[in-house]
């Protein structure tokens, strides 16, 4: 493992621009940088000249640190830290189904639950995004199948959440709503597994990357709750 020094980096934007450039050098197996120690820690037998090569030419300055041989656990988040990690999103998740429930206080029916729910789900997590806008698409385009063959798509997806919201909530074109939401969360649920299965250590850009969270478990539980709801909303409207 290799151990670098960087300076210059600013936010989680930073962090996830030299993830990605580590992550390509031939050799290395996985990365993590740290914002608040700026380090960035590589595990693979990638050789230093090369990785320091590739922070440079992203416009940040690296250095080889030199430290006691990294045990193996620094490159793995323990389960403490990743819930630790996830408060945000469990928090914002809590308030999303108390707004819903008091939205729906007067007469609580499962599909006006189901279309509330999805609907401050995108327009809370569209505004996340939109506070660190320019770093939110190659982020994504770290995991997202969709978004790596396209790029444009990560600039345009806050906006198509934001839509998809204003949908959901005023009750207007339902089922295309729910058609372009099964593709597009599939598509990430796709890259979220890939990611997890190879222990690619990312971060998850659902809440854009103003705060910075892991790729874990908890974000493809998160996708698949959206869409069980969508696919039974589709169901619903058919059957109605």
């Amino acid at each position: 493992m290799v151990e670098l020094s960087i300076e210059g980096m600013h936010c989680a934007g930073c962090v996830s621009t030299i993830e990605r450039a580590l992550s390509q050098v031939p050799g290395v197996v996985s990365v993590k940088v740290s914002l608040s120690n700026e380090t960035a820690v590589i595990k693979g037998e990638a050789e230093a000249e090369l990785l320091i090569d590739a922070v440079s030419k992203t416009g940040y300055e690296a250095a080889l640190q030199l430290s006691e041989a990294l045990p193996e656990l620094d490159l793995e988040a323990s389960p403490s830290t990743d819930l630790k990690q996830l408060f945000p999103l469990f928090l914002i998740f809590f308030y999303i189904i108390v707004a819903t429930l008091l939205m729906n206080r007067s007469e609580i029916t499962v599909a006006g639950f189901m279309y509330d729910f999805m609907g401050l789900f995108y327009i809370v997590f569209s505004f996340f995004k939109f506070l660190d806008y320019k770093n939110f698409p190659q982020t994504f385009a770290m995991y997202d199948p969709i978004a790596k063959a396209v790029p444009a798509y990560g600039w345009v997806y806050p906006f198509i959440e934001t839509a998809l919201g204003l949908a959901f909530l005023l009750r207007i074109a339902l089922f295309p709503s729910l058609i372009i939401t099964l593709i597009i969360l599939g598509a990430t649920t796709v890259g979220v597994v890939r990611a997890l299965f190879i222990k690619s250590q990312i971060q998850c850009a659902c809440l854009g990357t103003a705060l910075q969270l892991p790729m874990t478990k908890a974000t493809l539980i998160e996708n698949s709750i959206m869409l069980l709801m969508t696919m039974w909303m589709l169901f619903s409207l058919f059957g109605g």
